[in-house]
């Protein structure tokens, strides 16, 4: 409960200064003299370059992680043949698991059936 009271009293306080600034903010003119000096930096990023990189590295990583993605697929299709490759053959001849013979009943059968045919 304490941490909610915190944590309310947090929000009222952002709220409190957000609601200052706002109010602040018509007051604060704009010098259109400081607009013409913009440095290079400035006048580089209001330009649509940013924007055209942007939209090129986008297109250069998605070409690049489906290319990576064709790549990887490869290696893990080669290591699944390498290990198929390397396991063990095993036979599956007999699949079917005989509880009897685990539980000792057939094997009873099998000593009554040997001493009818002496």
């Amino acid at each position: 409960m304490v941490e909610f009271i915190f944590s309310l009293i947090l929000m009222v306080c952002l709220g409190a200064m957000l609601y200052v600034a706002v109010r602040a903010l018509p007051r604060i003119e704009e010098y259109g003299e400081e607009a013409d000096t913009k440095n290079f930096i400035e006048r580089w990023a209001h330009s649509e370059i940013p924007e055209k990189i942007d939209a090129a590295f986008g297109n250069f990583l998605v070409k690049f992680l489906r290319r990576a993605k064709v790549v990887v697929l490869r290696i893990d299709n080669s290591i699944a043949k390498s290990l198929r490759k390397v396991k063990p053959q095993e036979h599956h001849a007999n699949t079917n698991i005989d509880f009897k013979e685990l539980s000792g009943q057939n094997m009873e059968d099998k000593e009554g059936d040997s001493s009818l045919k002496e």
